[in-house]
């Protein structure tokens, strides 16, 4: 009935005085026509997967090529703190060639490791509630990276951790290990702390892919270029 009344009093209007837009624009703007509505949930669920998956997709190749991590200083893995007093040392004495291959081959690993993700972060995405989205889109620069931590991280670990292990051994990073902390204790007064090696190396690599998931996120929220389809620009077009 309101709309039925409502087209009446609008044809009446164009009718008796065509010239008057200001009359015409009240009428449209109080009807609630012409504005853009608000993305309804399919909407807001199909976009945030469209962008969660090219945001994960996008972070897995970038660290699964060939110097993804070693050639990334922002998620490159450094020699882990526990001995790095025994790197410095052994740079000093002439084996600065085996420190940077022992560094190298580190980051390799990390690096076959990371296809891996791609099948975990798309069943997350698959997994994902209308509750889920809204917080999501309603959250942080990257509240999608957080949801992947807290969806993912087990079994990203559980994935990483054998191939990790086994690519290490593979390009020779356990065995630069054991010669490296080898030449250090046969060095007099030398003492160094135990290492889990590849639980370091399994989390940094983790570390990395999250990071670059979360610089992936801050582009499509931050930088309209990066919304490549018609769905990110109308989901996260006025965020």
């Amino acid at each position: 009935m309101k709309r039925s009344l409502f087209l009446l009093t609008f044809l009446m209007t164009v009718l008796v005085h065509p010239a008057d837009a200001g009359i015409l624009d009240d009428l449209v703007k109080g009807a609630g026509l012409g504005q853009k509505s608000a993305p309804g949930n399919d909407q807001v669920i199909a976009g945030l997967k469209e962008a969660l998956s090219i945001g994960t997709g996008n972070a897995v190749t970038a660290t699964s090529k060939t110097n993804g991590y070693f050639g990334n200083q922002a998620i490159k893995i450094l020699m882990p703190e526990k001995i790095r007093k025994v790197a410095d040392v052994l740079g000093k004495v002439g084996y600065q060639k085996e420190v940077d291959d022992f560094v190298l081959s580190m980051n390799r690993a990390a690096e076959k490791a990371a296809p891996q993700a791609k099948a975990i972060f798309i069943d997350a995405i698959h997994q994902m509630t209308v509750d889920d989205a809204r917080k999501i889109l309603d959250g942080g620069d990257t509240a999608a990276t957080e949801y992947f931590k807290a969806k993912t991280s087990g079994k990203l670990y559980e994935a990483f951790q054998p191939i990790v292990s086994s690519s290490m051994n593979e390009v020779g990073t356990t065995r630069s290990y054991k010669e490296m902390m080898g030449q250090y204790t046969a060095l007099p007064f030398a003492g160094a702390e135990s290492l889990d090696l590849d639980r370091y190396v399994t989390n940094k690599s983790l570390d990395g892919l999250f990071y670059l998931l979360g610089q992936e996120e801050i582009k499509i929220r931050k930088d309209p270029a990066a919304r490549v389809t018609d769905l990110l620009k109308t989901v996260f077009g006025g965020k």
